[in-house]
């Protein structure tokens, strides 16, 4: 349809499913420069010792500001899988795959719920081992002073260990 962009194959934000990841708009900008270096983090307060996942900018435990960021594991084993055929978001083609994924004893957090991709529909089966996936998404156009800037982007999912 002509006059609107996302069927013409360019960028929407309106439809854009994935959060915008700099430090101007985002508090926990420092989980996505940890993606894009390969790591998978969260936050652990410094008062009480809470690990929250997804990370938090307060600890829901004794709401100290004062949260540092550790590594989580980047393999886990899949304890069930989820296929969505119907329901999904515009922008994604279906099937989206989704895993509630178990990290080995002595992690911070012991599951994480998490998109599987790089994968086919009934590739993947529970007790399998997959790794950390990041990927990039499309960059942001984001207003900074009076001039606009594209943020680059990065995401994450697990895929099947090879």
């Amino acid at each position: 349809m002509k006059g609107v962009p996302i069927l013409e194959g360019r960028y929407s934000n309106i439809l854009d499913m994935f959060p915008v990841e700099c430090k101007e708009f985002n508090r926990i900008y420092t989980f996505y420069n940890n993606l894009k270096e390969g790591r998978f983090t969260t936050t652990k307060c410094k008062g009480c010792g809470k690990v929250s996942y997804p990370p938090r900018v307060i600890c829901p435990e004794c709401y100290s500001e004062k949260l540092e960021w550790i590594d989580l594991p980047t393999r886990g084993k899949v304890v069930t899988i989820a296929e969505k055929w119907r329901g999904i978001p515009i922008c994604f083609t279906p099937p989206l795959i989704d895993a509630w994924i178990e990290f080995p004893d002595g992690s911070p957090v012991k599951h994480v719920l998490s998109r599987l991709i790089n994968c086919e529909v009934g590739q993947v089966k529970e007790g399998d081992e997959v790794q950390l996936a990041v990927f990039d998404v499309p960059s942001h156009p984001m207003d900074k002073g009076k001039e606009s800037i594209m943020v680059d982007r990065v995401f994450f999912a697990f895929e099947p260990v090879k």
